[in-house]
């Protein structure tokens, strides 16, 4: 074969290798490039993360009690020493006239407990990977990388051809607030008074259950009214409290006097701010001292936020 032949021979060979690749497929569709791993395996695609529902935990929790009525007690002073409004306990217990408890009797007390939320209840927060350079929603591709058939074919073009899922972010639920305190009708303001001399050896305190304020003195020291009202308790049925005075000013406000030697007034008895009720004692405490409380609607406050209390 001479050198001509081989030629036109190679040049038609070629031609024919050319014209098979650019012969389009029967379907009328490229095939997709395979794309495979180290371990030729096809990748699959990651899963989209779903936005969990958040699930609202209380903060709070109620929980029912029976209480015995003691020798001595009252409606104000049982419901003084479980942190409740005394109109609740009448509510709870159907009591028409509050004085009307006899001992023996059964009361229910609903005392609200705080709780701490659950962590596992607290929807997971969302991932960098899934929030935009903006901030926005990052959408997903639905497909991923298919080994090559006609049917995984047409599985791409289905979904290629659909909208890309966007993944909301999560919601972080807000803490539920804290029980509001009841209603109460308009009242005049109380003008409160220091209820003894002396200085402030101890402080009230939430988080040591410190619920009112410790007022250092002398044994017979005149302990007056903080302000005007009616004397609800007086008595030493309170452990904890020794011979106490309950004053009660309004619908919203009681005071109570702890640790008194002498009580100088009845129950039933009303008082003007300034009135001497107690003398100055170490009942039931560690040292002579008054113990002091201001209850808002049955709660313990802050006596410092109505009392220019000196600290020592």
């Amino acid at each position: 074969m001479n050198r001509q032949t081989v030629q036109w021979t190679t040049l038609a060979l070629a031609a024919f290798v050319l014209a098979g690749c650019t012969t389009p497929a029967p379907s009328g569709r490229r095939a997709p490039v395979m794309e495979y791993g180290a371990d030729k395996k096809p990748a699959t695609a990651a899963p989209v993360p779903a936005a969990k529902k958040p699930v609202m935990d209380s903060e709070y929790e109620t929980v029912t009690r029976l209480y015995v009525v003691q020798k001595g007690d009252t409606l104000y002073s049982i419901a003084f020493l479980n942190g409740v409004d005394y109109r609740d306990v009448a509510d709870w217990n159907d009591l028409d006239n509050p004085a009307a408890i006899k001992i023996g009797q059964q009361l229910k007390l609903r005392i609200p407990v705080a709780t701490p939320a659950a962590q596992s209840s607290q929807p997971k927060p969302v991932m960098d990977s899934q929030v935009g350079e903006q901030g926005g929603v990052k959408s997903y591709p639905k497909v991923g990388k298919l080994a090559y058939s006609e049917q995984a074919l047409a599985q791409a073009e289905r979904l290629q051809n659909e909208p890309a899922v966007a993944v909301a972010p999560a919601v972080v639920p807000t803490k539920p607030a804290a029980p509001q305190a009841r209603a109460v009708d308009d009242e005049e303001p109380l003008e409160w008074g220091m209820p003894t001399s002396g200085k402030l050896i101890a402080g009230f305190s939430e988080s040591d259950n410190r619920k009112g304020v410790d007022i250092i003195g002398k044994k017979g020291q005149a302990i007056v009214a903080s302000a005007s009202g009616k004397v609800v308790y007086s008595g030493s049925g309170l452990r904890g409290y020794g011979k106490l005075i309950i004053i009660k000013h309004n619908k919203t406000y009681l005071s109570a006097y702890a640790h008194n030697d002498q009580i100088l007034v009845k129950e039933g008895q009303s008082v003007s701010k300034g009135q001497k009720i107690a003398e100055m004692g170490s009942t039931d405490a560690d040292q002579v001292k008054l113990h002091f409380e201001i209850r808002k609607l049955g709660k313990p406050v802050d006596p410092a936020k109505y009392l220019p209390l000196v600290k020592s």
